[in-house]
């Protein structure tokens, strides 16, 4: 379903109508099914039945004191299911909406004579908001293409270079005199990550002084040059940084995966959609006279609910 589908009053009920109908048994019976690779593995889809007459949006299914209940309208219904069941099947879900529907309908024909500003108020509500959702669904649908998506990709990312990742190990002390006793012993052949555990005052100390992965731009300047000018298991002199002094150890290089479409493309599509939405506001917006006469108003007169008459 859309994220900008207004449905209003028409699904507030839902959730008790989707009880009452029956829907929440087989929410129940397909979550366990879905735990069970065998019973997963046995489902097949139905084949449609041959010969059966084609059906329109406007095709009716059930008539209720004289309102038409129309395949249509159970296509909106299920769009605005909640996401919990959107996954069961049409067999699952026809005979539950279609009797959604029909309470609905015997629920709302009570109404029939209501002038109440509260009907009349709240409809108006739902109407403007669900047409505005239909023409935001339509923008973003003509918008927010895969041509788009792969536009956009290319051009943040087509011209992606090589990166290398370096896996580090570092002891990290105070002063210089400090970081030139733990080359000489190193020299003389002590265990690196032994002497991080017991010198480093860095957090990676009681690991060994391991810093694991980083790329370009994880690391202060001074550190990750020092890094990078190292061969593969070669430690490096005394540096200095903010931080203090070092002395580090180059584990292993590798090249970076380049970002893919896959990893980036709800990002893409977010800023995509915002970037319609926000347009075509802006464009709907600028092309209305717009009239304000709240002058005067006391924001806190929303809160008199009393002035809507039930």
């Amino acid at each position: 379903m859309s994220r900008f589908h207004a449905y209003g009053p028409a699904l507030a009920i839902s959730a008790a109508l989707l009880t009452a109908t029956g829907l929440a048994a087989p929410l129940a019976a397909q979550e366990e099914k879905a735990a069970d690779p065998a019973a997963e593995t046995a489902q097949t889809e139905a084949p449609a039945p041959s010969g059966a007459p084609a059906e329109g949006a406007d095709t009716v299914l059930a008539r209720v004191g004289g309102t038409d209940i129309k395949l249509g309208h159970l296509m909106l219904l299920r769009e605005g299911l909640p996401a919990q069941y959107q996954s069961l099947p049409a067999e699952t879900l026809f005979e539950g909406l279609l009797e959604q529907l029909i309470r609905q309908a015997a629920l709302a024909q009570s109404l029939e004579d209501d002038d109440s500003s509260r009907l009349t108020l709240g409809l108006e509500n739902e109407v403007r908001g669900y047409k505005a959702g239909l023409v935001l669904d339509r923008v973003v649908r003509e918008q927010v293409t895969e041509g788009a998506i792969q536009a956009a990709y290319d051009a943040q990312y087509g011209d992606q270079e090589v990166q290398t990742e370096w896996n580090a190990s570092h002891i990290l002390v105070k002063t210089e005199e400090e970081a030139k006793e733990l080359t000489a012993a190193l020299d003389k052949g002590a265990d690196f990550a032994e002497l991080a555990k017991e010198k480093s005052t860095g957090p990676s100390g009681p690991r060994g002084g391991e810093l694991g992965w980083f790329s370009d731009g994880q690391m202060v300047p001074p550190f990750q040059n020092a890094v990078a000018a190292l061969e593969i298991g070669e430690v490096s002199a005394p540096f200095q940084t903010d931080f203090g002094w070092h002395v580090a150890k180059l584990n292993d290089t590798r090249e970076a995966a380049p970002t893919s479409l896959e990893d980036v493309r709800q990002e893409i599509v977010t800023t995509l959609t915002n970037a319609a939405i926000d347009q075509v506001m802006t464009n709907a917006t600028e092309g209305v006279e717009v009239e304000r006469m709240v002058e005067g108003i006391d924001p806190s007169v929303i809160d008199q609910r009393d002035l809507v008459s039930d």
